[in-house]
């Protein structure tokens, strides 16, 4: 009795690093050690449906996948033609799900095609088992605009990649972050650490603080923020402009209704604009340099537009002067200052560092 045990201990110990290794490998499936069997993926839903007509110009192509996706292999395999001629644009590909906008608005009257190839692999390494194509036909509509995701990074009212300065006092109602630069970057606020220390409070902030140094899940959580913010950075940059140079950079006493607007220079508000529209409108402001709101000037709502649907992708400086007022989701590229008595209501996602002078911050 004893020798079998010892043949069956022996057996387990020989066989042990490839039980559930269908590939003959290390147990992980691939030989390489990702930890489990690997599933190869699928495409379970693609946009427009195909054969779709009357499409809408402005529209993208999106796909969900059965599992999460390299990003990278997904934008390389994926192509959008016309005629057998290949459409620019940028393909955005978070988790799942993939989304890809067109540099302009599509042609008219127009047939497509879209193909996303083999060469496009899971996050385990694992490529499509078969190409995947469908086709769709344009009419000549303009549909409504699309909010972009903010996904992780709009849990917060403010998030910074390398710090938030405070010149008292600030009224900021919402949770703040920085990653991956630490919370010694956050000045101005008197911390006050929580028990658990994965957060810190201050009396200036009616909401949060967290930063990577802070205890877990703190690190993972401001990791995938930024990583949000990035994306919805290349999102808003990435879609088709219906107006653009509008005002030739300086804007005041303009009303704006819902639609994507693009500057190739730097733009500056000089006295009050009014954006007006319904509680689903959007609106995406792409600004290839810096944006300016001179002292006192403000963005008003009007016929029930929300700042949640209001996006401003800004490559260069954000500064609003003394007294100026913002309404919407900020996504900022290069250094951001808030001055005396300057208002957000909205939220400021900056790649760099955030300067907040007795301002107020209000997340929508």
């Amino acid at each position: 009795m004893r020798s079998n045990l010892v043949w069956v201990i022996a057996l387990a110990a020989a066989c042990g690093d490839n039980l559930g290794a269908p590939d003959g490998g290390n147990g992980n499936g691939d030989g390489g050690g990702d930890g489990g069997i690997r599933t190869v993926p699928s495409v379970l839903t693609s946009a427009p449906d195909n054969n779709a007509t009357n499409v809408a110009i402005n529209s993208n192509a999106s796909i969900t996948f059965s599992e999460p996706m390299d990003r990278t292999t997904v934008a390389a395999a994926f192509t959008l033609t016309a005629g057998g001629v290949a459409v620019p644009g940028t393909m955005i590909a978070t988790g799942a799900s993939a989304v890809f906008w067109p540099s302009a608005r599509l042609a008219i009257n127009t047939a497509f095609v879209a193909t996303v190839g083999i060469g496009a692999k899971s996050a385990a390494n694992v490529a499509l088992a078969a190409p995947h194509s469908w086709t769709f036909t344009t009419g000549t509509l303009v549909g409504p605009s699309l909010a972009v995701p903010l996904r992780g990074a709009g849990d917060f009212v403010l998030l910074a990649k390398s710090g938030i300065v405070n010149v008292p006092t600030s009224i900021i109602q919402g949770d703040l972050g920085v990653s991956p630069i630490t919370s010694t970057a956050i000045t101005g606020f008197p911390l006050t650490q929580d028990a658990s220390n994965m957060f810190a409070t201050t009396p200036e902030v009616t909401g949060r603080i967290y930063a990577p140094d802070y205890a877990a899940p703190s690190a993972i959580k401001l990791t995938a923020a930024i990583s949000d913010m990035e994306t919805a950075f290349t999102d808003a940059a990435s879609r088709a402009p219906d107006v653009t140079e509008l005002g030739a950079g300086t804007l005041g006493g303009n009303t704006l209704v819902a639609g994507v607007y693009k500057w190739s220079s730097a733009l500056n508000i000089t006295t009050n604009i009014t954006l007006t529209g319904t509680a689903t409108d959007v609106w995406i402001f792409q600004v290839a340099q810096g944006l300016t709101l001179s002292s006192g000037a403000r963005i008003v709502l009007a016929g029930g537009a929300l700042p949640a649907n209001i996006f401003w992708q800004v490559s260069g400086q954000l500064v609003a002067n003394p007294g100026a007022h913002l309404e919407g989701n900020v996504l900022s590229q290069t250094a951001t200052l808030l001055d005396t008595g300057a208002s957000l209501n909205g939220r400021l996602l900056a790649q760099t560092a955030v300067t907040v002078r007795g301002a107020t911050i209000t997340k929508p």
